[in-house]
């Protein structure tokens, strides 16, 4: 492609690149100039124009990013997304329903670094998206790219986004009670998450905060997804969540996540059921880490203990400025 500027006559069949003023009207940037363009520039008294002028092996940026598009995402309906139709040398991958951005990274890095004109930005991996949520964008920046560009990052990027949808229909919450603790504080908040799942509260069960009783409700509460909010914060492994989940005969995978807010999660099963121990942060509406484990085990995708141990990195979701800070010494703290 050929950019710059050029005399009106020689600008037929060219990109405009830049809008012009014509005295009566606009003549936008991005028409393909013809005939009757030429002529009504030249009776404005416009003589150059700055232009953009495709090669024979040049694809013009729509058509360049509805094939991107294609090659991304071969089968919409498979990949629970839909496509837009390009505009501007842009098209839009949106989620088909409530679900996690499920993105082979190393492709999508590897498209990006083969023409600085292609470009795709997407949300962050496992990214919980709600429906119409946009997962990507795809954009030509410049008004064509070359046709060996385009087909490389098509190559590389096959098939390397979707949409991992809920598999799981319902959950059931457990809350524990301490004399003067929170109560049922929260229960709404986790209600709310588990709706935006596209997932029914299947039964809350108000117990106390005893590991006898919560293994019983642990082994008798209906829903596929079992969610647990004690109390008083779980502080050990052997603490009475864990502890009441090993007693109903279940496993524990993980204590603590490196994620904050939401140190405080455990992560474990019951039979095939996924139980998830919410940190207290979870009886507030904001992000913490336990919306990263929920999301993905509605999903059906399997959340490890080494998964956990990789979210540090991006886990600071929250600073909260009462949080005395070792960097922000007292005024009367003496300085070294």
């Amino acid at each position: 492609m050929k950019f710059g500027t050029v005399p009106v006559q020689d600008a037929l069949g060219a990109v405009l690149a830049h809008s012009v003023d014509l005295g009566q009207g606009r003549l936008r940037k991005g028409v393909v100039l013809t005939k009757d363009h030429i002529a009504r520039l030249e009776a404005a008294g416009v003589h150059d124009v700055v232009v953009a002028a495709l090669d024979a092996d040049d694809v013009p940026e729509n058509a360049a990013a509805q094939q991107l598009a294609q090659a991304l995402v071969p089968d919409p309906a498979a990949a629970c997304l839909r496509v837009t139709d390009a505009f501007t040398g842009r098209v839009n991958l949106l989620a088909d329903g409530p679900g996690v951005a499920v993105l082979d990274v190393p492709a999508l890095e590897a498209l990006n670094r083969v023409h600085p004109m292609i470009t795709l930005a997407t949300v962050p991996p496992f990214a919980q998206m709600r429906a119409k949520g946009m997962v990507g964008t795809i954009k030509i920046i410049s008004y064509a790219v070359p046709r060996a560009a385009l087909e490389q990052a098509c190559d590389i990027a096959r098939a390397s986004v979707r949409l991992a949808r809920p598999v799981h229909a319902t959950a059931g919450l457990i809350i524990t009670e301490i004399p003067g603790g929170a109560g049922e504080k929260g229960r709404a908040a986790i209600e709310a998450r588990v709706t935006a799942l596209g997932m029914d509260m299947a039964e809350v069960r108000v117990i106390a905060h005893r590991q006898d009783a919560l293994a019983v409700a642990i082994a008798g509460i209906r829903g596929d997804v079992i969610l647990i909010l004690t109390g008083s914060a779980t502080s050990d492994d052997n603490d009475v969540g864990p502890a009441a989940l090993r007693l109903a005969g279940g496993q524990v995978e993980r204590f603590g996540m490196p994620v904050d807010p939401g140190n405080l999660l455990f992560l474990g099963h019951m039979a095939d059921k996924p139980v998830i121990g919410l940190p207290g942060c979870a009886r507030a509406p904001a992000l913490n880490g336990a919306d990263w484990v929920l999301s993905r085990v509605a999903c059906g995708i399997h959340v490890s203990a080494d998964d956990i141990a990789g979210m540090g990195i991006g886990g600071l979701l929250k600073e909260i400025p009462t949080r005395p800070q070792p960097r922000n010494p007292s005024p009367r703290t003496k300085k070294v």
